[in-house]
C-alpha cells in the first residue's frame, strides 16, 4: 500500500517519479500493487487483457486514487482498466504506467549531443502502437523543470494524469498515452525549477495546430518520407534558369474575408504561376503563428503548417501539384527569432532554453522578438532538424533563410555598449554562422538537389560559397544592393538619371562574387515604400513604360530573379495582406499589357541559354556600352559558353534613340552577320508606342549595329 504522502504528492502533481509509485508494482513483501490516478472516476477494476476476466476491484483510497493488492501471478502482465466514471460514462483503458521507457539509448544519447538530425522522430507527438494498444507517444525537452505532464482532450486537461518520465541525460520527458489519436489537442504543462506552475506550453515539435487565437497543438501523423523528384534536381541548379513568384497565400485570392484552403490555391496558384513562366513559387512562412500581421515571420510553430490553410495533409497535395506544373517549391524559413507569447518557446521550462538570457544577445529590438541560442547545441538541433524536415519529410525545392544578416552579426541594429562580442571579441556570431553551415551541410547530404536562399543585406563574404572553402554553404543569396541600387535610380526623373547612372552599372563590380537571386519582393511594397508602379517618375504612361523597362533590364541582367506577387501586372497600391490582389486591374489594358511582358520575359529567359546558363560567371557577361550617361543607355551582351549570345539595351530616357550605334560582343562580328529584336518592352502588345525596330535585320557593319531604341524601353537582341 503506497504511504499517504506520496498519495498526496500523486494528486497534488508534485510526486517526484509517478512511474515509480503508478502503474503495477511489487512490494517488499513480494505482493503485486496495481494503483491508478483516474480523477473524474467512480469505480475502477483490473481486466485482464484478452480474456477480460476481472482480476480485482480497486480501492478509492482518496478522490481519484485507487489502489489494489493483485491476486499472485507472474510479476508483470498485459492489464486493462476498468473504469466507469463519475457522470455515467464507461472505458476499458491500457494504463500509460504500464509502459516502460520509450525513447531508446540512441536517439537519448544524438539528443543529448545536439547531433539527431531528426530529432523530430523522437520528440513531439509520435502516433504508435504497442502491441494492440494504438496511442501517442510524447517527448519534449525541458531539462529545467521540475515536472512535466500531458495534457490535451484526452484526459480532460487534467496535469496529475499523465506526468511524464524524465530521462535525465537528455533533459527529455516522455510518456505514451494509450488510446491518443491523430487529432487530439494537446499542450505540456510545465513546473518550473522553483516550483512555479508555467502557462501551458505548445509542443515545439508539433506538426500541427489550431487556428488562430487558440493555441493548442494537434496530434498529426509523421509524413512519409518524400524525396525530390530527379527533374527538380536539375531545375535547381546555377546553370539554369530560375524565376521565381513570391507569394502571401492569405492575401493572394482572399475570399469573403477568410484564407483560402490548401486544395483551392493547388487549383489555380501552380497553374497561374507556371502559365507566367516562372520556375518556382517563394511562399511567406506558412509555419504557424500567432498573429497574421507578421506576415508569418514571427513562428512558434516550425513543425506544423499554419491551419489557416487547412490540415496538414492538403499542403502535400499542393506540393504535389506544384511539381505536376514543373514548378519548384520554396519557402521562407525563419530561424533568426520567435515571439515571445507565453505558450511559445519564451521561458519554456521556466528557464531561458530557446533564447539567449542575456537581452545583449536575446532580445531582437526591430521585431520585439527573441533570439534563439544559437551556442546551445539542442536548440541549433531543434532548427536544423526543422530545415531538413520540410525538405525529405514535404519534398519542398528548399529554403529561403530570413533575416541571415540578423543572425551573423551580434551588434545587428545594436547601438555601441548594447551588444556582447564573441569570445575573439569581434561582432561576428560564431555559433549562427556554425548553424547555418551545419544545416547547409545537412541538407546537401539527407536532401540532394534541395537549395538554401539566403537573405543577406551585407559584404559578408562567402555566403554562397561551400563550407569547405570557408563559406556558409548557400546555395544562393538574395543582391539587396543591386535591388536598392537600381531602384533608387528608377525613382529619379529620367532628365536626372544621368547624374546617377552608376547605380546601375555598380552591381556588375561584384555580380559574380555570389550566386544571386534579385530580388523585387515584399518588402520594397510596403510601409509607405510603394509599389513597383508608384515607384516610377511621371504620368501613367511614363509609369507603365518605366517599370516594362526596368523588369526588361531585370531579366536581361545577370542572376535569378524573384518578383513578389502584383507586381506582375503593376498594381498601383501597396500590398495589403488583409485584402486579395486587385485582379479587376487585368481588365484594364495596360496592366495586362505588364502581365504578358512578364510572361514573355520568362519565356525569354528560359529560352535562351545566353540568359540564364552563366547567371553566376563572369563570362557570362560583356559590357558593350556602359557609359552613355547623356542618354542614360546600357548596353550588354550575355553569353551561354557554347557561342550564343543575346544583346540587352536598356534607354531610360521618354527620347527615342534613332541611329543608335553600338558594338556588338567581342568575337561575334566575323561570324554573326546580322541580328534582330527578339522582345521589345515598348511594343504595342505590352501596352507601349511600338516605336523600335520591328522586323527589321540589324547588319553589323564595322564591328556594330545601327537601331532605333524606343522611349524608356529594353530590348533584347539575337542574331538574325
Amino acid at each position: 500500500m503506497l504511504d499517504a504522502s506520496q498519495v498526496s504528492a500523486l494528486l497534488e502533481a508534485r510526486h517526484s517519479d509517478p512511474f515509480a509509485a503508478l502503474g503495477l508494482h511489487e512490494d517488499a513483501a513480494g505482493r503485486l500493487w496495481l494503483r491508478a490516478l483516474l480523477p473524474g472516476a467512480g469505480a475502477v477494476s483490473v481486466l485482464e487483457a484478452g480474456s477480460g476476466r476481472q482480476l480485482a476491484v480497486l480501492t478509492e483510497r482518496a478522490p481519484g486514487f485507487f489502489e489494489a493488492a493483485i491476486p499472485r501471478r507472474r510479476k508483470r502482465f498485459d492489464y486493462r482498466l476498468a473504469v466507469q466514471w463519475a457522470d455515467g460514462g464507461a472505458a476499458e483503458l491500457a494504463d500509460a504506467y504500464a509502459y516502460g521507457p520509450q525513447l531508446g539509448e540512441q536517439d537519448l544519447t544524438l539528443l543529448r549531443e545536439g547531433t539527431h538530425p531528426r530529432p523530430y522522430l523522437a520528440l513531439g507527438a509520435q502516433p504508435l502502437q504497442h502491441g494492440e494498444v494504438a496511442g501517442v507517444r510524447f517527448a519534449v525537452w525541458a531539462p529545467n523543470a521540475r515536472r512535466v505532464s500531458v495534457v490535451g482532450s484526452f484526459n480532460h486537461w487534467d496535469g496529475r494524469r499523465h506526468a511524464m518520465r524524465l530521462r535525465h541525460d537528455a533533459g527529455v520527458w516522455e510518456i505514451f498515452v494509450p488510446h491518443a489519436a491523430p487529432g487530439d489537442l494537446y499542450k505540456y504543462e510545465l513546473v518550473g525549477a522553483d516550483g512555479t506552475l508555467l502557462p501551458l506550453k505548445a509542443d515545439p515539435y508539433a506538426r500541427a495546430a489550431q487556428l488562430r487565437p487558440d493555441t493548442a497543438s494537434v496530434v498529426a501523423a509523421l509524413p512519409a518520407a518524400l524525396p525530390l523528384p530527379a527533374e527538380r534536381a536539375g531545375a535547381n541548379r546555377r546553370d539554369a534558369a530560375i524565376a521565381i513568384y513570391e507569394v502571401h497565400l492569405a492575401s493572394w485570392r482572399r475570399r469573403d474575408g477568410g484564407f483560402p484552403s490548401w486544395d483551392e490555391l493547388a487549383a489555380e496558384l501552380p497553374a497561374y504561376a507556371a502559365d507566367l513562366g516562372f520556375t518556382h513559387l517563394e511562399l511567406m512562412p506558412i509555419s504557424e503563428h500567432p498573429f497574421d500581421g507578421s506576415w508569418g515571420y514571427q513562428t512558434l510553430g516550425l513543425y506544423a503548417p499554419s491551419a489557416r490553410f487547412g490540415p496538414p495533409e492538403g499542403f502535400a497535395r499542393f506540393v504535389a501539384a506544384c511539381h505536376e506544373r514543373g514548378l519548384g517549391l520554396l519557402l521562407d524559413w525563419v530561424p533568426a527569432h520567435f515571439p515571445a507569447d507565453a505558450h511559445g518557446l519564451a521561458q519554456f521550462d521556466g528557464s531561458h532554453l530557446f533564447e539567449y538570457a542575456d537581452p545583449r544577445e536575446g532580445f531582437h529590438r526591430d521585431w520585439n522578438t527573441l533570439i534563439y541560442n544559437f551556442g546551445r547545441r539542442e536548440v541549433r538541433q531543434f532548427l536544423v532538424g526543422n530545415a531538413l524536415y520540410w525538405a525529405e519529410r514535404w519534398g519542398v525545392d528548399g529554403l529561403r533563410v530570413d533575416a541571415v544578416a540578423s543572425m551573423l552579426y551580434r551588434d545587428y541594429s545594436r547601438p555601441s555598449g548594447e551588444w556582447l562580442p564573441n569570445v575573439h571579441g569581434g561582432r561576428e556570431n560564431l555559433e549562427a554562422i556554425a548553424l547555418l553551415r551545419g544545416m547547409n551541410e545537412l541538407l546537401g547530404r539527407e536532401a540532394p538537389g534541395a537549395i538554401s536562399v539566403a537573405e543577406e543585406s551585407t559584404s559578408f563574404p562567402g555566403v554562397s560559397a561551400p563550407t569547405y572553402s570557408g563559406g556558409l554553404g548557400f546555395h544562393y543569396k538574395w543582391n539587396m544592393g543591386w535591388m536598392n541600387d537600381t531602384l533608387r535610380y528608377m525613382h529619379e526623373e529620367p532628365v536626372h538619371r544621368r547624374w546617377h547612372h552608376d547605380k546601375m552599372s555598380f552591381g556588375l563590380v561584384y555580380a559574380f562574387s555570389e550566386n544571386f537571386v534579385l530580388p523585387i519582393s515584399h518588402d520594397e511594397v510596403v510601409h509607405g515604400k510603394g509599389s513597383m508602379f508608384n515607384k516610377m517618375p511621371g504620368d501613367d504612361w511614363q509609369k507603365f513604360a518605366n517599370l516594362r523597362a526596368y523588369y526588361g533590364f531585370m531579366w536581361g541582367h545577370p542572376g535569378k530573379k524573384l518578383l513578389f506577387m502584383g507586381q506582375e501586372f503593376g498594381q498601383p497600391g501597396e500590398w495589403n495582406h488583409d485584402a486579395s490582389l486587385p485582379w479587376e486591374l487585368l481588365g484594364d489594358a495596360r496592366h495586362a499589357g505588364v502581365q504578358r511582358l512578364v510572361r514573355d520575359l520568362n519565356r525569354l529567359y528560359r529560352a535562351q541559354p545566353a540568359l540564364h546558363r552563366l547567371d553566376c560567371e563572369a563570362a557570362g557577361f560583356e559590357w558593350l556600352q556602359q557609359e552613355d550617361r547623356e542618354q542614360s543607355v546600357f548596353a550588354w551582351a550575355r553569353h551561354d559558353g557554347a557561342g550564343g549570345s543575346v544583346i540587352v539595351v536598356s534607354n531610360f530616357t521618354p527620347v527615342p534613340r534613332h541611329g543608335y550605334r553600338l558594338p556588338v560582343p567581342a568575337g561575334t562580328g566575323s561570324t554573326v552577320g546580322a541580328w534582330r529584336e527578339l522582345l521589345n518592352t515598348d511594343s504595342a502588345h505590352y501596352g507601349g508606342s511600338n516605336a523600335g525596330n520591328l522586323d527589321a535585320t540589324l547588319p553589323v557593319a564595322q564591328g556594330a549595329i545601327t537601331l532605333s531604341l524606343p522611349p524608356l524601353a529594353t530590348l533584347f537582341l539575337v542574331p538574325a
